[in-house]
């Protein structure tokens, strides 16, 4: 079985849990990649990879390495370009969440990605947790009965301090806001758990206790999906002193669902009608694991599979734009008062440039 040959572009926070899959996975890990070249440096350290060449450039890399695979998880406004470059080289991807901060840079990758005929799998890496497969599973085989609606509660803290350790955080053109960057999982889960279509956003988002940042630090939506069902979103960045919950909860005519934990893979409630199964029982089961890592592990696997078996990866560009999609219908529907219809034609962060100042 050929060697994935594998690059890194962008060496931040998030960086160490792709490469812990790609090592786990055995990729050969072929060019590291950084702005900032201090940050490829300790990451080159901390994973003993001493004769890996560095770069600050990632043209310059893809042009001497040629690497079979690469993971862009560069500053959210900076992976359109990256992620065209490696199309346009005839390299893969895997792509940070969010995939893109506008409609258009989402088009793009998909479109060149079908021209190119390479693979572009996006980082929504918490739909592999078992968490989340148990629950798709009884969604997809009617165990739950008629779906009635389901709520995600994204109750975090991101301080100051935060905000001032990069200054493409808590921007419109960069970061995207809390809902895009900071609670996009969940809103990615709660409109794949429900059917993926949606007819209709209203919602109200605010800045209320980040004066130092440009986008919004809170939002509450109420989506409408074509299946008649409904979704809560909360999302919030402004929760005193620290993190405090990422819950999702799924409600049937036959049962109910209640997932938490740091990255949504512990069930805490799970009551089907008719089943055998003990709730006890799979709350032990399905624990989180301490190695948050491990929905990246599952994601990098089936991205392999999929390069070597010429096919789609599970969670495909299309996937990631249904995501942004809904963020900016969010927005849009808050900026306007309105109610906002799906599917978006157009629609941007940097369309809310200035909006609480």
């Amino acid at each position: 079985m050929k060697q994935i040959r594998y690059g890194l572009i962008g060496c931040g926070q998030i960086s160490a849990n792709h490469l812990r899959a790609a090592t786990e996975i055995g990729m050969d890990i072929i060019a590291l990649c950084d702005i900032n070249m201090n940050a490829a440096k300790e990451r080159a350290d901390q994973f003993s990879l001493p004769s890996v060449p560095l770069y600050a450039d990632h043209e310059e890399m893809l042009r001497k390495e040629a690497p079979d695979l690469v993971a862009i998880a560069a500053a959210s406004g900076a992976r359109t370009k990256i992620a065209l470059d490696c199309i346009k080289s005839k390299v893969n991807i895997i792509i940070e969440k969010p995939i893109a901060l506008s409609i258009a840079d989402a088009d793009s990758i998909i479109e060149e990605s079908k021209n190119n005929n390479t693979m572009v799998c996006v980082c929504h890496q918490n739909r592999f947790n078992p968490s989340i497969q148990k629950t798709r599973f009884a969604i997809e085989n009617g165990q739950l009965g008629k779906l009635l609606h389901a709520a995600a509660n994204i109750r975090w803290n991101r301080n100051e301090e935060y905000y001032r350790q990069a200054a493409w955080r808590g921007t419109w053109a960069h970061d995207g806001g809390a809902l895009m960057n900071q609670c996009i999982h969940s809103i990615d889960l709660i409109r794949w758990l429900m059917g993926g279509e949606i007819t209709e956003v209203f919602a109200y988002t605010d800045r209320l206790a980040h004066p130092h940042i440009e986008t919004e630090d809170f939002g509450v939506a109420l989506i409408k999906f074509s299946n008649g069902s409904y979704g809560i979103i909360e999302g919030t960045t402004n929760v005193y002193p620290s993190n405090y919950e990422e819950t999702l909860c799924v409600f049937g005519t036959e049962g109910t669902v209640k997932i938490s934990g740091k990255s949504v893979n512990t069930i805490e409630t799970w009551v089907l009608k008719g089943s055998e199964e003990n709730p006890k029982s799979i709350a032990e089961e399905l624990a989180e694991s301490s190695d948050r890592a491990t929905g990246h592990t599952a994601l990098y696997k089936d991205a392999a599979d999929a390069i070597r078996e010429e096919r789609a990866p599970y969670i495909d560009a299309e996937e990631g734009k249904k995501a942004i999609e809904l963020v900016l219908a969010i927005h849009l529907s808050a900026a306007s008062g309105q109610p906002v219809k799906l599917p978006l034609e157009e629609g941007a962060a940097t369309d809310y440039i200035g909006r609480f100042c």
